[in-house]
């Protein structure tokens, strides 16, 4: 088994390899219950449907070459950055019946720093009455720059750190790159008006590393770190030095329990895949794919979708000939509607109602396979 670099994590907790393998995927009957009631829960909220995150790909050009990378940005990227004032007729529209401090707007990319005009887009976005963040790689956040930002309302801010120097620095294809992080994290740990986390992609290179990159996070005062997989799409598709083995991915939920019990660092896995008995143990509450219930957004080109993560042959519509509240509210049905994912491993699987099919972002269309089951990697 392929535990070696979280022994002593594991130690900690009086866990051998073997034990936690052999438990990872019973369900006690008390969680099944609630797991029921959570279930009830989707449903309500599947119906009604609010929009609480709204995601803006603000541009596809990016100054990163990552591994990793699902969008597949590059650094002259042929698609152009959106007008700002285009978003903002979306947003503007959506205003009128809905309360826009209650919403979410979240500007991704490629990178977003490399549009000189946030400033702008935060001020107006702020008078909208929107509260609004940003994802970033951070390799040109500087203090100026950061300050700028939070002058025109950046609230909050999500910084990656794939692991130390060497290991970072390969999967963002960039030997500057961990340096740049690393001074871009320091710089918003003691930001007080701002809410931050750091997203670590756990894969093969840095896995080994996790408890002692952690101990390290925890002395440069990082108080939220968020864990990611990397799901085989994108560039990451035939890159199996991203994939963690199934004893490996026990192994680092293993970590992430202890790590919470420790209480010394806010960790959590991401919000994708139903985890068994790991669910309300490596995060806050169960997992609920709020891809297209919750979460919208625009894309570069003006395709309305939901996570912007999730394949292209979920589109909905564009903000260019549809609007936006009616494809809200009246299509986005393959994502609220999901027995179309009751199929192949799905089928017959005795968590599928707690899961339904996993997340969509998994899927490359309604009619594949979900790429990756996360309770299969705990059973194995």
């Amino acid at each position: 088994m392929q535990v070696a670099g979280l022994r002593k994590a594991l130690k900690t907790c009086n866990l051998q390899p073997a034990t936690f393998m052999k438990n990872a995927q019973k369900i006690p009957f008390k969680k099944k219950l609630a797991l029921k009631l959570h279930n009830k829960y989707v449903n309500i909220q599947t119906e009604l449907h609010e929009l609480k995150y709204f995601f803006w790909e603000c541009t596809l050009r990016c100054n990163l070459n990552c591994l990793h990378c699902g969008s597949d940005c590059h650094k002259d990227a042929t698609a152009p950055d959106m007008p700002i004032a285009d978003f903002l007729k979306v947003t503007e529209e959506i205003k009128k019946t809905h309360n826009p401090n209650k919403i979410m707007i979240v500007v991704t990319g490629g990178e977003p720093l490399l549009r000189n005009d946030l400033e702008e887009f935060g001020q107006e976005i702020t008078a909208q009455g929107f509260p609004w963040g940003m994802v970033t790689n951070g390799l040109w956040l500087t203090e100026k720059r950061l300050q700028s930002l939070i002058k025109a309302g950046l609230g909050s801010i999500t910084i990656s750190l794939d692991g130390f120097e060497k290991e970072h620095n390969w999967i963002r294809n960039n030997n500057k790159s961990y340096q740049k992080a690393i001074e871009a994290i320091k710089l918003i740990v003691n930001q007080q008006n701002i809410v931050y986390d750091i997203v670590t992609c756990v894969n093969k290179a840095n896995f080994e590393e996790l408890l002692e990159f952690k101990n390290y996070l925890m002395k440069i005062g990082v108080k939220n770190w968020r864990i990611f997989t990397i799901f085989p799409t994108g560039r990451a598709k035939e890159n199996t030095k991203l994939q963690l083995s199934n004893s490996q991915f026990v192994s680092l939920m293993e970590f992430i329990k202890t790590t919470r019990n420790e209480n010394k660092i806010n960790i959590s896995y991401s919000c994708e895949g139903f985890l068994g008995d790991y669910e309300n143990k490596v995060r806050d509450g169960f997992f609920f794919c709020r891809a297209g219930v919750n979460i919208a957004s625009v894309l570069v080109d003006g395709s309305i979708s939901a996570c912007p993560n999730i394949n292209h042959s979920f589109i909905q519509g564009n903000i260019y000939k549809d609007n936006f509240l009616d494809i809200w509210n009246n299509k986005f049905q393959v994502m609220r509607i999901r027995s179309w994912t009751k199929k192949n491993i799905c089928k017959n699987c005795e968590v599928y109602n707690y899961c339904k099919g996993n997340g969509i972002h998994l899927y490359e269309n309604t009619e594949e396979q979900v790429l990756s089951c996360h309770f299969q990697k705990l059973k194995s």
